[in-house]
């Protein structure tokens, strides 16, 4: 079947590609294969000098690069700008501190002379997510490349353009051929991608089914991996926070790339005495929000990715109100070309149903009235997954104890959670394992080699 690009605000027919033979398959893992044999002879201020240059081509082109993840998976243009940059900023970032962390530490043992040295793995296959086309493969592809590794990129079956953009620029930097290349594949292909014996590791952002599947193959084939899968985050506010600034953000937080984020909002879990003031504010913020043509500046919220994706959120959100929650505004499908949904906000979702345990990928928000901080971090660890919380208290007792108590990967106090390239990103339980970014994100896909050198023992 053809690999198709279909602009999500009018459901029209972009581009259509043919995926790639087994034949062309595996001529292009035997270019990435010989690229890491030759990976030693580029000396890293080589890689370094590559590096910026990338950055220095997004910046340059950033009109372009944002106009065509706006048209291949409806983000707001204006979000699509700001995912430009911060993947300049990802590459900068490596640029300038690959040197300090793949440097050999020392390690101090007394009468033996120890060190840890970081090398490169080989070819690590990159299985990425539609929703953030270019900045998913930039956390991956920066430090990836900046070790020495080599990368082969599975993108979503819906951004091939993105996907083959990216491979262009890596390229146009400087990187020598086969350092990073995209392949056009379908999904039943990653299976014999993943097992040949030249791929050495793999990382996988998606869904918790793909996830599953792969890290299962690796695990078989004892081969290392890593999971940044889905998030169900709480947003929690207490008393003691600012309610203006924590609706402001608890609207932009549920609402980021139209709602599709792994990372994003989801359960709000609003503390008995501000709950009605809340709710009556963050229902009209929502239902305030502009969607729209995502190629206009002044839209929030554009198209959802697929018609599929519009279809799952609406069921979502039908079963909620049959288990019992309500909607305050939203929970329509909008009528016309493309594939939008209404800003909503459900309340009363019942803990017990199955949405409850689900991620809603999508602009859907969930409130919850809880009594006091022992309820509220009950309420957020009740979730299969772990990825992050933003958490809105101005008191010093209580933010040690969310910090201490929450069962997730990153916990973000009076700012909502987002990914940043110098510090560690990834989740625990459902949510995956592993992290990308900052200098624990390089090291997953290095290897952390002892080297012990024994002093000559003196003559009798």
């Amino acid at each position: 079947m053809p690999i198709q690009s279909i602009n999500p605000a009018s459901g029209v027919l972009l581009r259509s590609f043919t995926p790639l033979t087994d034949e062309e398959l595996q001529q292009k893992i035997a270019l990435a294969h010989d690229a890491f044999t030759h990976s030693a002879e580029l000396p890293l201020p080589h890689r370094e000098l590559c590096m910026r240059k990338l950055a220095h081509l997004l910046e340059e082109e950033a009109a372009e690069l944002a106009a065509l993840i706006t048209s291949e998976m409806g983000k707001p243009i204006t979000q699509a700008r700001a995912e430009i940059a911060k993947c300049a900023a990802v590459c900068r970032y490596y640029a300038d501190n690959a040197a300090r962390i793949l440097a050999p530490e020392p390690i101090d043992a007394a009468s033996i002379d120890a060190s840890v040295r970081w090398d490169p793995l080989g070819v690590v296959l990159a299985v990425m997510p539609w929703n953030f086309p270019f900045w998913q493969v930039f956390r991956f592809l920066a430090p990836a490349l900046m070790a020495g590794n080599v990368g082969l990129l599975k993108h979503a079956s819906n951004v091939p353009q993105c996907a083959l953009a990216i491979d262009t620029l890596v390229r146009r930097a400087g990187f020598p051929r086969g350092c990073f290349q995209t392949l056009l594949i379908e999904a039943s292909q990653v299976e014999a991608v993943l097992a040949d014996e030249r791929i050495a590791a793999v990382t996988v952002t998606g869904s918790e089914s793909a996830g599953r599947a792969i890290a299962a193959q690796a695990g078989w084939l004892i081969k290392k991996s890593v999971l940044e899968l889905g998030g169900s985050d709480p947003f929690i506010v207490m008393p003691s926070a600012s309610l203006d600034a924590a609706v402001t953000a608890a609207v932009e937080a549920r609402c980021i790339n139209s709602g599709q984020s792994c990372i994003a909002a989801k359960r709000f879990l609003i503390e008995d005495s501000i709950y009605n003031d809340f709710e009556s504010r963050f229902v009209a913020a929502m239902d305030a929000m502009k969607v729209g043509d995502p190629a206009l500046e002044d839209t929030r919220i554009g198209p959802l990715a697929t018609a599929a994706q519009i279809e799952e959120i609406h069921q979502q959100v039908q079963a909620a109100l049959h288990a019992g929650a309500c909607v305050l505004t939203g929970g329509e499908r909008m009528l016309g070309r493309g594939f939008y949904y209404e800003p909503t906000v459900l309340a009363g979702v019942p803990r017990t149903s199955q949405v409850y345990r689900q991620e809603i990928f999508g602009p859907v928000a969930m409130l919850f009235r809880v009594a006091d901080i022992d309820e509220a971090i009950a309420v957020a660890n009740d979730t299969p997954f772990g990825l992050a919380a933003s958490i809105w208290t101005r008191n010093r007792a209580e933010q040690a104890r969310f910090a201490a108590e929450l069962q997730c990967g990153a916990v973000f106090f009076n700012t909502q959670s987002a990914s940043d390239p110098r510090i560690p990103f990834g989740g625990i339980k459902r949510s995956g394992y592993g992290r990308e970014l900052s200098a624990a994100g390089m090291r997953e896909f290095l290897n952390a080699k002892t080297v012990v050198i024994a002093q000559p023992k003196p003559a009798p």
